[in-house]
Parts: C-alpha cells; structure tokens; sequence
C-alpha cells in the first residue's frame, strides 16, 4: 500500500493515487464505506444549497476561500478505491497514525481482523486512518505536511500543538477573520454620525430662512414656500449625480485603481459644473413662468418675490452640483468628517446673513436669498479642499468620451428615474392634500414636514451602504460574508432608528400641536394621520438601507423600474383613497407605497429575486389593493367605523 497526501490536487495523475488492495470485500465493510459516503455527499449537498442573503456576483474559482476539509477517524480497511468517489470530492488518505486504537474504537475489531487475514498485502501497523474530503475543482492548494495527531483511549481527536489544520492533514490557508457585528455596528456609528449632518444642514438653512422671513413679512413668508420648494425639488433631482459618484469611486477604490478613480472624480466633476450651468439658464429665463404655474393665477401676487428668490439662488447652481459631487467623493472614501465641517460652516454662514441681512439691513426674502447663496458658494469651495487633502485633486477637470458617458448614463439614469418618482409622489400627496381645503391643507403641510425631518436620519445609511459594501461586493479584498453582517448591522439600526424617529416623531405633534398652530381644527385633522405617519416613517431607515446596498450592487435597473411601478399604482391608490378617506386614506397611500418598497427590495437582498420576479410581485399587489379599495369596500368600512374618514365634502 502506498500513501500520498499529494492525491487531493486535481492534476496529480491517476498512477500517483493512493492505491490500497482490493480485497477488502465483505458486507461489513461495503456497508459501513456506503454509508459514509451517503453522509459525507448529503452534507455536500445541504451545504451548496444554501442560498446567498445578498445578490453579489460570485468570485473568479480561483479566489474562492476554501474552508479546512472535513475529515474522519476511519479504520484503514474502509479506505478502498472500488466504490465511485462522490460528485465533487476526491478521498484523500492521510499519514497512517502511529497509536494504535484499542478494540473499544471500533466495535468490529473481529470481522475486521478477520478480513484482514484475506488480504493479499500485509496490512498496515496502523489500524485507524485519516480521511478527508477536499474539493475536485478548487485547484492546488499549497500544503506543509506535519504529525498527525494521536487518538485517545475513547478514539477521541485530541489535537497536536502546532498543527492548525484538520487532523491528519495540513494547514492550507489562513482561516478568514469571522466579522464582528458590533465591531461593524461601531464602524457604521462612526462613519454615519457626522455623515448625518450632512442632510440635516440642507433643511436647516430653509428653516433658518423661514424663521427669519416670517418676523417681518408674511408675503414673503408665503412666497418662501413655493420657492424653497423649486430650489430644493430640482436640487434632490440631481442627487443622481451624487450616487454615481459615490458608487464609482468607492468601486475604483475598492479594486485599488486609485488612478481610475481620479478619472472619475475629474469626469464627473465636470459633469456636475455642465449641469449647473444649464440649471442656471434654466431659472434665469424659466423661473417666473414654472412658479407661475405652480402657484395658480389666485395667488399670482406671490410670483415676484418668489422668482426673485430662485433667481439670486441660481447663481449658485454651478458651485453646489461641484461641491455635491465633491462631497460623494469623499463619501466614496469613507470620509464624513470633512464634508461635515464644510456644511457646518455653511450653515453657519447662512444664520449670520440671514440676520445681518433680512433684521439689520431689512433686505427681506431679497437677503435670505444672498445669505444662502453666498453660503453654498463656500460649502463648494470647502468641499473641493477637503478633496484636494485626501490625494485627489478637484483640478484640472477631465472631458469624458462617449464610453464613460455610457457608463455614467447606466448608472445615473436608472438613479434618476428613482429619485424623480419620489419627487413626482410627494408632489402627487401635497397636490391632493391642497384640493380638500385650507384647513387640511395646513395639517398636511406641518404633518409633512415633520416627516421630512425625520426622514432624513435614513440617508446617513445609505451612504454607509454605498462607501462600505463596493469593497466587500467585487473589491480586491472580496468578503462575502463580512458583506452580509454589514447588510443585518444596517437593517438593525436602521429598524431601531426607524422606531425611534415613529415615537418621537408621533409623539411631538400628538403631545405638542401647539407648537405648529394654535387652531384646533387643524390640531384635528393632524391627529386624524398620526398612525399611518407611524407606520410608514418607521419603515423609512431600513428602506435606504436596503436602496444603498442595490446602489452598491448596481442592481439599479429592479431600483428604477420598481420604484417607477410603486408610483403608477401609488397614485391610482391617492386618487381612490383620497377621494374617499380623505387626509387619512393619503396617507395610509403614502404608508403603504413606503412598505411595499421595503418589502421587494428585502426580498431581493434576501432571497435573490430577480427584476421580473418583484415587478410582477408588485403588479400583482397593487392589483389587489386596487381591487379592495372600490367604493362599495370604503363605504362599508366608513360606515363600521366611530368616526368618518370621507371628507366633508364628499355627497357621493
């Protein structure tokens, strides 16, 4: 008998293989050998079929990390060529063990002795072998051979100092560090903190601007709205330019291209001052009429001071694209400390311009309007330094060919379609609200804003998902599994964020309405939407989650058609639900549209479900909310109720 350790590597021709004498043929023996091979391929088998929680595309075979080989304590007589190895493994015999076991380690020590005395071969000293099974396929690992360690009196392995790997065998690679969930869990807490910030700041100016406009006059404060509204829908737009970049570079940086990466930042840097350019002469020239528009012809009084607003805004439109895109960029490269000091200091800015402007000089909504963009010319110009001292400089910009325009439309366009449906159903939700009269109008108005507030805590995740998950998804340093601790380390504190933010968010204007308005009619019609507002701003936190990790993956084409899907049947459920239940039954829209997002985009992650698979999923469930919610059903369930959801006006 002749063994070889060498017969696991797959190139290893067939005459080097361990050869044992075939004449170990007795039931006994056949009986026991079958039924190790029945386990040892069902294990294979429930190994691979588990499915990956994340939809990443599989490492080249020659990266994959191969765990230690299973082995067993098998007596030597087992150990025969006759019977076809299993699908995908290959038996390897290792050093015969110098102890021998006594007859408690196997209760046929007689049949066994007495099949031995058949053999044609003297058997070897050695009663017990090693047997381990390794992958046909997984290439020639490098092996360091060692003494294989000695069994007890029970047949027990006990293990020998200094030999790290299975028994019987050697080591062959370092064992992957298992991730730490609340190592990550901090590592998300320190990267999302002042990552936070940054989309608190953006709502901050607009309230420091409404704050100090509304203690002079109330034209203006009323013209404030529908300008800031302009301003900040088409900047939100925009975010597409934002994602890509952070996706691009935190994918170049993860495959250690820092080169690529700078083509990138410069590409889309002058991407960005493009796109400012024309959102310029877009409000120079267009301005009046889409506020116009926006505002109705009763209210066109209004129109002046409001297109004064956006026109002195736009003159920043240039500087805030390059300094958004900057900003992503260093997101891409896990920096959030930096930009947060840029928009610090911007918001600082802003509050001093604002008063010295608007209280001292009573330049009114005029001032507000300067103090800002004065103070996102600066956030720009802090952005394009925090980049420069990260090794990457902002300049010269780079003209991108025809080939990188491709590949920023296959990922900015799919972003684009996301972010304008958005738009496109919170604009629906505030439209519907406006046409059921002024006094719901103003409880939708605090009720939503308040929900935008808290909203914005959920983005501070999709950002960690967008700058952490490339490297762990297809970087260099490929780890699936540190991939999929990171994806449960965010749905946990996005599911706890998203708790906290529904009480306290509930709380404020169910215990202090007082503080948004004194009238208790709208005090009313506030109460009315508090446990769909519950619901639904719940969810929110672990929705960006799950957005960020897509982004990440670039799973972007399912992102965009099912979001562009939820908006088509989001509004059939505002028209039907709004007519009917009136605030509420918008709302309860607005819940459900949120929840059905999650509940695909969670199923995607989890189990793997391709673009069709949750479109059709999705059609399939709006169909049935739009089939429960006839009119026949509404009037049944407002009948039964204590108190009525159809609006006042409604004589149908």
């Amino acid at each position: 008998e002749r063994t070889d350790t060498s017969t696991c590597r797959p190139h290893v021709p067939d005459s080097r293989r361990c050869q044992v004498p075939p004449t170990y043929e007795c039931p006994l023996v056949l009986l026991s050998l079958c039924l190790v091979r029945v386990s040892m391929e069902l294990r294979g088998f429930l190994g691979s079929s588990r499915r990956s929680p994340l939809p990443l595309p599989p490492r080249p075979r020659s990266q994959l990390i191969r765990s230690a080989p299973k082995c067993h304590h098998l007596p030597a007589l087992l150990v025969t060529p006759r019977l076809p190895s299993p699908t995908g493994a290959t038996l390897r015999v290792g050093t015969p063990i110098s102890t021998c076991a006594n007859g408690a380690c196997f209760s046929a020590a007689a049949a066994v002795a007495a099949v031995a005395a058949v053999a044609a071969v003297a058997a070897p000293p050695s009663r017990w072998r090693v047997v381990c099974a390794c992958g046909a396929g997984s290439g020639a690992p490098e092996e360091t051979r060692g003494p294989s360690p000695d069994l007890d009196r029970e047949g027990m392995n006990r293990g020998a100092p200094g030999v790290p790997g299975a028994p019987g065998v050697s080591l062959r690679e370092p064992a992957v560090e298992s991730p730490n969930i609340w190592r990550q869990m901090k590592e998300i807490a320190v990267f999302a903190g002042p990552a936070a910030g940054l989309w608190v700041c953006v709502p901050l100016m607009s309230l420091i601007d409404t704050m100090v406009i509304g203690q002079g006059s109330s034209l203006e404060l009323a013209a404030l709205g529908p300008s800031t509204v302009f301003c900040d829908s088409l900047c939100y737009v925009f975010m597409f330019l934002s994602i890509a970049t952070s996706n691009m570079v935190a994918t170049s940086l993860a495959k250690k291209d820092r080169s690529l990466a700078q083509r990138q930042i410069s590409m889309l840097l002058f991407v960005a001052f493009i796109c400012g350019l024309g959102m310029f002469l877009f409000t120079k020239f267009l301005s009046t009429r889409m506020l116009t528009a926006f505002i109705g012809l009763e209210n066109v009084h209004m129109v002046p001071a409001a297109s004064t607003y956006v026109q002195i805004r736009g003159f920043a439109w240039p500087a805030v694209l390059v300094g958004m895109v900057a900003q992503s960029a260093s997101l891409g490269m896990k920096d959030s400390l930096g930009p947060l000091k840029a928009l610090a200091v911007a918001s600082a800015v802003n509050g001093f311009g604002d008063i010295l402007l608007c209280c001292v000089f009573n330049y009114g909504i005029t001032g507000a309007a300067w103090a800002t963009m004065l103070s996102q010319i600066i956030a720009a110009f802090m952005m394009v330094q925090t980049l420069n001292k990260t090794g990457f400089t902002a300049l010269p910009v780079s003209v991108p060919s025809p080939k990188e325009l491709v590949q920023i439309y296959e990922i900015a366009a799919p972003v684009f379609v996301t972010m304008t449906s958005k738009v496109v159903f919170y604009s629906l939700l505030t439209y519907f609200a406006t046409s059921m009269g002024t006094i719901t109008v103003a409880a939708h108005q605090v009720m939503i804003n308040v929900y935008c507030m808290c909203t914005v805590w959920g983005e501070p995740l999709s950002q960690t998902a967008q700058s952490f998950m490339p490297e762990l998804m297809h970087g260099a340093n490929q780890n699936l599994e540190k991939a999929r601790t990171l994806l449960q380390s965010l749905i946990i504190i996005g599911a706890l964020t998203g708790l906290t933010l529904g009480v306290i968010g509930t709380s404020v204007p169910w215990f202090l309405p007082y503080i948004f308005t004194t009238d208790n009619l709208v005090i009313g019609e506030m109460h009315k939407v508090l446990l769909p507002y519950f619901i639904g701003l719940m969810v929110t936190p672990s929705t960006h989650c799950l957005e960020g990790t897509l982004m990440a993956g670039r799973d972007l084409k399912f992102l965009s058609s099912s979001m562009l899907t939820c908006l088509c049947f989001g509004s059939l459920l505002l028209l039907v639900c709004g007519r009917s239940f009136g605030l509420p039954g918008c709302w309860w829209a607005l819940s459900g549209f949120q929840w059905v997002i999650f509940l695909l985009q969670k199923c995607l992650c989890t189990y793997m479900v391709d673009a069709s698979t949750g479109v059709i999923c999705l059609i399939f469930l709006g169909t049935i909310l739009c089939c429960f919610s006839n009119r026949y059903v509404l009037v049944v369930i407002n009948k039964n109720l204590p108190w009525s959801f159809a609006s006042s006006n409604d004589s149908n």
